[in-house]
C-alpha cells in the first residue's frame, strides 16, 4: 500500500511540474514621478562664505524626495511641498569656488501586495548649475 501512494504522491508531483506550474514572480518596477527644477534659491554663494539654506523650486518633489548635491545626497533635505524643498549647506561645501550641479531625486518605492506589485523606480531631475563664486 506505502508503494502505491508513493507512485501516487510522485505521478502527482510530476504532473505539476510538467503543467508549468512555478511561483509568480513579482513584476518589475515600473518608472516614478520625475520631478523638475526651476528655480534656485539663492543661485550663487561667495566662496568662503557662510553656512545657508537653498530653496529649490520644481514640481513633482515626493514627500521623501532629496536634493543631490554633485551627486552626493543631502540628509538635510526638507521636504516644503511638492513644489519646494530646502537644503542646509554648510560653510564647508562652497569653501572653494567653482560650479555645483544641483539635482532632486524621488526615491524608489517598493512593491506592495502578496506578489510585490506596485513598485517605482528612483527618478532624478536633470541638474541645474549653482555658482560659487
Amino acid at each position: 500500500m506505502k508503494t502505491v501512494y508513493t507512485a501516487l504522491l510522485a505521478t502527482l508531483i510530476a504532473l505539476t511540474l510538467a503543467c508549468g506550474y512555478s511561483a509568480k514572480s513579482a513584476p518589475p518596477p515600473v518608472a516614478g514621478t520625475v520631478p523638475a527644477i526651476s528655480q534656485l534659491s539663492p543661485n550663487a554663494m561667495t566662496a568662503g562664505g557662510a553656512a545657508f539654506t537653498l530653496t529649490v523650486d520644481g514640481a513633482n518633489f515626493g514627500a521623501n524626495a532629496v536634493v543631490n548635491w554633485n551627486g552626493t545626497a543631502q540628509a538635510t533635505t526638507t521636504f516644503v511641498s511638492g513644489g519646494q524643498l530646502t537644503v542646509a549647506v554648510p560653510a564647508s561645501a562652497i569653501a572653494m569656488a567653482g560650479t555645483v550641479q544641483i539635482t532632486v531625486t524621488n526615491p524608489g518605492t517598493s512593491g506592495t501586495g502578496i506578489y510585490g506589485t506596485g513598485g517605482t523606480l528612483p527618478e532624478t531631475s536633470a541638474a541645474m548649475s549653482f555658482t560659487i563664486n
